[in-house]
């Protein structure tokens, strides 16, 4: 099938645009943008500078994507933004390209959901099946870990890192890094348990949600100190890849400044 790109759309004959691909009026598409098969921008969408954006996205209008860094630093380098496939961003979305202090890219994967009013600055990188709630901010260079969900009116300060499977309830203020597998609320944000609904609904196996819970108790409530949960869990054979990898991430946020691992990369830059 051909394109579907409104007369009433500005498209730079430069731009890649794939297959199938439906383009609203009022569109603006810069030279740089590559758009895979069956994407589709509704209305009044702006991709600006070097922007790839997969295949069966739906962006809505007023969306904009590839703007500079809101970094007092820039100075114009050629940085990017890559988007995955089948995600739907809604209304008023904007996703800042990179700044030059990391990888040069900001990344979202695949199957996101991103409510309106949603902004992704510079240097992000959101993994697949992440779900952001209406007028979330994630702060320069955060990272936010496949499935996780962000209720609405989350901010999540730069150098923060939210794990794999969390939940962060709504008007939280995100400080320090967030463990996967966590439900977190507050201002600012603190653990409260495990998001034991995503494990549920992801098909975590009874063992693996018990142990979780467990090192939730030792760590958060117990405060008996990563060493000791790891020896007692240990000591009971539940020292699985899941608590492995939870403990990893509580060591990474503890060796960098104010609980967020990631400010190691701003020192490093």
């Amino acid at each position: 099938m051909s394109q579907k790109i409104s007369n009433l759309a500005v498209v730079d004959r430069r731009a890649e645009i794939a297959e199938d691909v439906e383009i609203g009026p009022f569109c603006v598409i810069g030279p740089k943008a590559k758009i895979g098969r069956g994407s589709k921008l509704y209305n009044n969408v702006t991709i600006l500078g070097d922007v790839t954006i997969g295949e069966d996205n739906q962006i809505s209008p007023n969306a904009v994507i590839g703007g500079h860094p809101q970094d007092l630093s820039y100075r114009g380098t050629e940085t990017k933004v890559i988007i995955g496939d089948r995600n739907v961003i809604r209304e008023c979305v904007t996703i800042n390209r990179a700044s030059e202090k990391e990888d040069g890219f900001t990344m979202v994967g695949s199957d996101c959901y991103f409510m309106g009013n949603v902004h992704v600055a510079h240097d992000c990188v959101v993994g697949d099946r992440v779900i952001i709630g209406h007028g979330s901010m994630l702060g320069g260079h955060v990272h936010v870990d496949h499935h996780a969900t962000l209720s609405g009116s989350v901010a999540v300060t730069h150098y923060g890192a939210v794990g794999s499977y969390t939940f962060v309830g709504a008007s939280s203020r995100v400080l320090q890094d967030i463990a996967p597998y966590m439900l977190a609320d507050g201002n600012p944000a603190r653990p409260r348990c495990i998001n034991i609904v995503a494990l549920k609904r992801n098909n975590f196996a009874p063992k693996v949600i018990n142990a979780l819970n467990e090192a939730y108790r030792l760590m958060y409530r117990a405060r008996v100190g990563l060493d000791a949960a790891r020896e007692l869990l240990a000591s009971r054979d539940e020292l699985i890849p899941d608590i492995q990898h939870l403990f990893e991430s509580l060591e990474y946020s503890q060796a960098g400044r104010h609980g967020r691992g990631r400010e190691q990369r701003r020192k490093a830059a």
